[in-house]
């Protein structure tokens, strides 16, 4: 039998103040919280024995659970959930921070080194780890050339318009000649000189069947063939740069808590799914939270994920940046770190200056 989640409009106002407090208290603490705490903190005046009751029936409906023994609670990965999406108030960016990260993230220069500037600063503002991944930027293609390796075999060269130079080796079609390969590479020239590969993949098909009777069959396949290879998705996916990996070490931690740790180092450092990052936060319109098991990339560790798109000029989603930490991550200071951290980035990336501070003005 599946239980539907409860909904904030489920609980009546008793119970919603008693699990906001709670949460709260659990989140800037990171200890299971008491009944005697919530009292003394509570200004509705509740005695102990009351609140106990109400988490009692909280933790029934799968929004608290006991670590341990004690009296104490801690929110599920699903009382978290709801806290983010219906009690969460999201606060402002503070004027300091606003300014490093104005001042760390500027526009022009070297890329790599914003996108770096950017990982630290959010690593160092959330105490946390901080993810920043940049897709594969496509050099335009400046010339293609296939060279037989073998009667079976060929290699593929491309070189970009930057100066750097892919070989990738493919099966050919049996009989293919060398005048086959020639009229396949003029081929593919003309239709990708000075264009990057993402802009023609899906025209190139199209080209190929409307110009098929002038092609040589062998090089039709040649350059189906090509296509499959060059515009694959074996290619590398992207950057992935992490920093701040010492925050999620903490004293005290459990055995099994280090063991999450070690795993989730183990996925950083292996790139798993990499990809999926971006993925992640093109699902969302703006910040996206991914808590515990939520996280797809992460879900073995049981962090949570604060990410958030950066889009260039033309709000193409061209890359994501975020925070990666424990469940009791501060939520509403991080959310907006990361949102403006992303929406700087990619004005940057785009050449446009930041919006200026207040104290800046005048």
């Amino acid at each position: 039998m599946t239980v539907t989640p409860p909904s904030l409009a489920d609980l009546n106002e008793r119970s919603r103040e008693i699990f906001r407090q709670l949460v709260e208290t659990y989140l800037e603490t990171g200890e299971p919280v008491g009944s005697r705490t919530l009292s003394r903190a509570s200004a509705m005046g509740l005695s102990p024995a009351t609140i106990r009751n109400v988490m009692q029936d909280l933790e029934l409906v799968g929004l608290l659970g006991s670590p341990h023994v004690s009296a104490g609670r801690v929110p599920t990965h699903r009382g978290l959930r709801l806290f983010v999406d219906a009690v969460l108030e999201v606060g402002a960016i503070d004027t300091e921070e606003r300014t490093r990260i104005e001042r760390a993230i500027e526009p022009g220069g070297d890329i790599a080194a914003t996108l770096d500037r950017a990982g630290n600063l959010l690593s160092g503002l959330s105490s946390c780890a901080s993810l920043v991944y940049a897709p594969k930027r496509e050099s335009p293609v400046e010339h293609v050339e296939f060279v037989a390796l073998s009667p079976e075999r060929a290699l593929a060269v491309l070189v970009m318009t930057d100066g750097t130079v892919e070989n990738r080796v493919f099966a050919t079609p049996p009989g293919l000649t060398p005048s086959a390969m020639r009229e396949a590479a003029n081929f593919l020239n003309a239709q990708l000189r000075g264009r990057t590969l993402g802009e023609v993949a899906s025209q190139l098909t199209t080209q190929i069947e409307a110009n098929r009777s002038a092609l040589d069959a062998l090089s039709a396949s040649l350059v189906e063939r090509g296509i499959a290879l060059l515009t694959g998705s074996d290619a590398d996916p992207g950057q992935l740069i992490v920093r701040g990996r010492a925050n999620l070490l903490e004293d005290g931690q459990t055995a099994e808590e280090l063991e999450r740790v070690r795993q989730l180092f183990d996925d950083l450092e292996r790139k798993r799914d990499i990809a999926s990052l971006l993925d992640l936060a093109e699902e969302g319109d703006g910040v996206r939270v991914f808590i515990g098991a939520e996280n797809k990339l992460f879900s073995m560790s049981g962090s949570s994920l604060v990410v958030s798109p950066y889009v260039d000029r033309e709000d193409r989603v061209i890359g994501a940046i975020g925070v990666i930490g424990p469940t009791r991550l501060n939520y509403g200071r991080i959310v907006p770190i990361v949102d403006y951290t992303a929406r700087l980035v990619g004005r940057a990336i785009a050449g446009e200056p930041a919006p200026r501070t207040p104290q800046d003005q005048g």
